[in-house]
């Protein structure tokens, strides 16, 4: 323990959606320790994400497929630090390896059945038994039963700052209210398509008067093209973002439709009103946690649960239609009435 506190470090390297998911893991902590230092591990990618984070000291960014010189300096220079705890969010091989090496007086991870890799449990000090069932951010919140700190609160201290690109956007919409529409996803069996998209942008302009702003990510531009060509002028592809431009853009939105990716979680965060898309993965564990969002899942009837591309020969979240859609859009508005 340092003269200003305990020291403790998180370990999530990646991805996008999960950094964000832990981050009431650091909020948690500063409400209970105002005077920790509490710094986070985490992929050079996300480094931009965690700089909105106020209760984060400091980011450590570290790619483990580095070259072995970067990452030995890295973690000689955490163990300078000499946390009093280090948590293992991610629950693989690597990341308790190196949670572990960064020499913390306790390393604690989840047990066993609840790990990825199950082999990371031999590198922890203490293992938490989190709940079998549930959102993955009470799971993590869960790791922090092991320094007494019982947390429940999903709280995201994002600091949402105005960007370049909302002057652009503004000019588009005149001032008016926009949908956004996340058009991509890392793995393919998470992307409803391009089309169903357009068609329900082009709807929602007919029935709402709302038109929509087609996000994009890396390697994704040309489907949201894609998407705005086939919405009948009632969408149009966003310019390249950032992280820091997706947190605005999310925030001013009257309405966010995506599937389980990275920008839907964002919007989650920053309170954006959400229609959440699911094939594969659960929305119960990986969905929005508000009660007034609303997911259209076809999780229960997918028989490739979990895996990055179809292996039944017809994807589950394709199966969702543009109608299922525009009414969950018409209620999460305020439009219709829940059933």
């Amino acid at each position: 323990m340092s003269a200003y506190g305990p020291r403790y470090l998180i370990v999530r390297l990646g991805s996008l959606g999960d950094v964000i998911h832990g981050i009431p893991v650091a909020a948690a902590l500063r409400a209970h320790y105002p005077e920790a230092r509490i710094d986070w591990m985490v992929d050079p990618a996300y480094v931009e994400l965690l700089s909105l984070v106020p209760a984060v000291d400091r980011c450590v960014a570290l790619d483990p497929r580095a070259r072995r010189a970067a990452v030995i300096g890295t973690i000689r220079e955490l163990r300078r630090r000499r946390y009093a705890v280090a948590f293992d969010l991610q629950g693989l091989l690597k990341s308790a390896v190196l949670a572990r090496l960064a020499g913390a007086g306790r390393t604690v991870g989840f047990s066993r059945p609840h790990l990825r890799e199950p082999l990371a449990r031999g590198f922890y000090t203490q293992t938490v038994d989190v709940p079998a069932s549930g959102h993955v951010i009470g799971k993590n919140l869960a790791l922090l039963t092991a320094i007494g700190v019982s947390a429940e609160a999903k709280e995201f201290p994002l600091v949402v700052r105005r960007t370049p690109v909302m002057g652009i956007i503004d000019n588009e919409f005149d001032g008016h209210g926009y949908a956004v529409m996340n058009i991509g996803a890392a793995w393919p069996n998470k992307r409803w398509p391009p089309e169903q998209f357009g068609a329900l942008a082009a709807a929602l302009r007919d029935r709402t008067g709302l038109r929509s702003l087609v996000l994009w990510g890396p390697g994704e531009e040309a489907i949201a093209a894609a998407a705005a060509a086939a919405s009948s002028g009632a969408a149009t592809a966003a310019p390249a973002t950032t992280i820091t431009d997706v947190c605005v853009i999310m925030a001013s939105a009257r309405l966010v439709v995506a599937g389980d990716t990275g920008p839907l979680h964002i919007a989650a965060a920053v309170g954006a009103p959400i229609v959440g898309l699911f094939g594969p993965t659960s929305a119960e564990r990986n969905g929005p946690w508000s009660p007034r969002d609303v997911v259209v899942s076809r999780f229960e009837q997918c028989s490739c649960s979990y895996q990055r591309t179809c292996s039944a020969g017809a994807r589950c979240i394709d199966s969702i239609a543009v109608t299922e859609v525009v009414a969950a859009a018409e209620r999460r508005l305020g439009l219709a009435q829940q059933p």
